[in-house]
């Protein structure tokens, strides 16, 4: 709970322990086993950084964390402990959270979606696995998209892409290398793997705009965003990657801020061992490096896990803030994940921290937090604050009301499909962007009437929550033949919440913004690559 401008996470009888704002993103970690009181740590920091007016990011893994957006009800134990440490004098009382319901499957929540071309090539290939000859390969082909401004937005784009530069190699192989079909065959067959576990609605359009993660509501309350994960977890690849583009894409657009009284954004990483497992040591290190400097931006991190020993020591040595709850020791490997978390605290006098962990109940912890020097505090044993919210999972109507309530549902919640390679690739456009094709006459027809329709379409205005739309730079003129493109772009693939609309309106909003698209993608095309896409 936030009280006298500090976070208390927990008491003892002789010590409140309070997490300082202006150190919050100094970074941090919970950890300790399955059932131990992990989440309800994570929901007690969630609430108080959103009663500072701190918007918050964190997956909710089994459902139970959607109980902020839900008043509290009190429970033997939560009376108990606020009448101990007189917490009701702290203006702890029960209240629900302002939360934003995000789902990268569009069904418990607003739809996350991401396109190929902003998550790059070396993300991607996280997901599917590949090796350095198979992330050569795919490097070439965002390559040659990029050369020849043809955005990959899609799975069918990655595709259609794929096979062009294999077959066209010959032209390609001078400039960029050797390009080995048995490695595109290969990417090919990933990619039937990634459409598998939910790939086509995810790599889509809109794309999630990560400044709509960083909001207040009506009463200055940070907004509490949760990416209902419990699907997502038995994809641990996109999980772990999406994460990973969110982090990376933070740090590269967010401005440098300095030294600030309370952090801009704070990032919660449950389930941490699924971002570094089987983690080359050239991407740790950039991972290493985000997470340095990402604090300098405002943002500050805190890593979830069962023990610390899932962390990289480089990064772990960046967590001056942390929570220990138990750790069973049962085994000679159980007795070293003890020993290695006993030995990231400062030790307390009064106590042998590797005991005490093994011997926490639930709700308890031990926890250290850096003081106003930027200092490691002593260990201290403690009962974690109690959050104010829902103890449990909200009910699916009560989810669907709020869902359908929010301000960025107009913006989210059907997919579009624009023109992209899949498209130009379909009807011939070289690199040059020259189309040749012969038209029919009912074609043009056709083409004729969607521009006129388009032309005497009332102009819509944008939703009041989303940003203004900047003009756009003047385009160079597009003849019939760029027209012609667009509408004979072949059948779309139906991916996610569709937008019914007549085969008319479809071409006449194609032709008319066609040449808009193409400089648009060009230039947000590769947000990723600045960091992550120049690595070999």
């Amino acid at each position: 709970m936030y009280a006298e401008d500090k976070i208390l996470i927990g008491c003892n009888d002789t010590e409140k322990v309070f997490l300082l704002p202006k150190l919050a993103n100094r970074h941090g970690l919970i950890a300790g086993a399955t059932g131990t009181g992990k989440t309800i740590t994570l929901k007690t920091l969630a609430e108080s950084f959103s009663d500072m007016g701190v918007p918050v990011f964190l997956a909710d893994m089994k459902g139970d964390i959607s109980g902020l957006a839900k008043i509290g009800s009190e429970t033997e134990k939560i009376k108990t402990n606020v009448e101990k440490y007189g917490l009701a004098d702290m203006e702890f009382k029960y209240q629900a959270y302002p939360v934003e319901f995000w789902d990268l499957f569009g069904e418990k929540g607003l739809p996350v979606r991401v396109t190929l071309s902003e998550m790059g090539p070396t993300l991607l290939s996280k997901i599917l696995n590949l090796s350095e000859a198979q992330q050569g390969v795919l490097n070439i082909v965002f390559r040659v998209a990029d050369s020849n401004s043809l955005p990959i937005i899609d799975l069918k784009d990655l595709k259609a892409m794929i096979n062009h530069v294999v077959e066209n190699k010959d032209k390609y192989e001078s400039e960029y290398g050797a390009i080995a079909e048995k490695s595109a065959n290969t990417i090919l067959r990933s990619l039937i793997t990634l459409e598998d576990q939910g790939g086509n609605d995810f790599f889509f359009e809109p794309a999630l705009d990560l400044n709509d993660f960083i909001r207040v509501d009506e009463n200055g309350k940070g907004i509490i965003n949760i990416l209902d994960s419990q699907k997502l977890s038995l994809s641990p690849e996109i999980y772990s990657t999406f994460l990973l583009w969110m982090l990376s894409t933070l740090f590269e657009n967010l401005p440098e801020v300095g030294d600030m009284d309370k952090p801009k954004f704070v990032f919660f990483f449950d389930e941490a061992h699924l971002l570094f497992d089987d983690m080359s040591p050239e991407f740790g290190k950039k991972i290493e490096q985000i997470v340095r400097l990402i604090r300098s931006k405002g943002v500050g991190l805190y890593f979830i896990s069962q023990s610390p020993a899932d962390i990289p020591d480089d990064i772990l040595a960046q967590l001056g803030n942390r929570v220990q709850h138990a750790l069973h020791a049962y085994t000679p490997k159980d007795q070293k994940a003890v020993k290695v978390a006993a030995e990231t605290f400062r030790p307390n006098p009064d106590f042998a921290t590797a005991d005490v962990i093994s011997e926490l109940g639930i709700g308890e912890a031990l926890v250290s937090v850096l003081d106003d020097k930027g200092v490691p505090g002593i260990v201290q044993k403690v009962d974690i604050v109690p959050p104010q919210s829902y103890i449990g999972a909200i009910d699916d109507s009560m989810r669907s009301e709020l869902i359908n309530l929010s301000e960025l549902k107009s913006k989210y919640w059907d997919a579009v499909d624009p023109e992209s390679a899949y498209e130009l690739l379909l009807n011939k456009i070289d690199s040059d962007d020259n189309l040749e094709s012969e038209v029919a006459p009912e074609t043009k027809e056709i083409i004729e009437e969607a521009i006129e329709q388009k032309q005497e379409a009332p102009v819509q205005q944008a939703p009041a929550e989303e940003a203004p739309v900047q003009e756009a730079p003047q385009q160079p003129a597009f003849g019939l033949g760029d027209i012609i493109g667009t509408v004979m772009g072949g059948a779309q693939q139906t991916s996610g919440k569709r937008a019914k609309k007549s085969e008319a309106q479809k071409m006449a909003e194609k032709a008319a913004t066609q040449a808009a698209n193409t400089v648009a993608r060009e230039v947000t095309k590769g947000i990723m690559r600045g960091l992550f896409g120049q690595m070999k």
